[in-house]
């Protein structure tokens, strides 16, 4: 499977709105199973008693006017409750994609470095640099949705490219036997991913 580890301060806001916009764009190719996303925060502010707060409810709306979260695309929306990053998060993903610069300095002293390459800030997969807005302080979920939405398609093209990738996806999407010619990104279903 494809690990990807979503981290943002509390885990209510910004980092969820990744999780489930990033299950949302696999979902939609047939690919969720070869996808494990989750979420996870760098801080406790939002887990009392060993029990994590759940999505924050401006958040949760503004993934529902994208039909995320709905009935009919619910993708664990309603169960998701804020978890801590544990240091053994490192080694059981591949991607794990902070939301702005302190979030990535304390992966970076939570896991004593990178040394495999696998930290990211979020809009590093867009063409834009800079922190994911933060809806808690700004107010403005707009500007968190385009910024998430915007750094998930990116990721998902990236990975779509890469050759660690390849056989997996192309296994994923119907391909009968996987060669080194196949190509994942002639099977998807919403081909609104640049071929580079």
């Amino acid at each position: 499977m494809i690990r990807i580890l979503f981290v943002c301060h509390g885990n209510i806001c910004r980092s969820t709105m990744a999780e489930f916009i990033m299950k949302d764009i696999v979902n939609k190719q047939g690919l969720l199973d070869c996808f494990h996303i989750e979420s996870s925060a760098t801080h406790t502010d939002e887990i009392w008693n060993g029990m994590g707060s759940p999505v924050y409810p401006p958040a949760r709306a503004k993934l529902r006017e994208h039909g995320i979260g709905t009935n009919d695309n619910e993708l664990g929306v309603s169960q998701k409750r804020a978890r801590l990053t544990s240091r053994t998060d490192y080694d059981k993903f591949d991607f794990i994609i902070g939301m702005d610069s302190a979030n990535i300095r304390d992966l970076n002293r939570l896991f004593g470095g990178d040394p495999d390459k696998k930290i990211y800030k979020m809009l590093d997969f867009t063409d834009r640099d800079g922190d994911v807005a933060d809806p808690w302080y700004t107010g403005n979920f707009d500007a968190t949705w385009i910024d998430c939405s915007e750094g998930c398609h990116g990721l998902f093209r990236q990975i779509l490219v890469d050759p660690r990738f390849t056989k997996e996806l192309s296994e994923g999407v119907g391909y009968e036997e996987y060669d080194e010619y196949s190509d994942v990104r002639d099977n998807l279903k919403y081909d609104d991913f640049p071929r580079g």
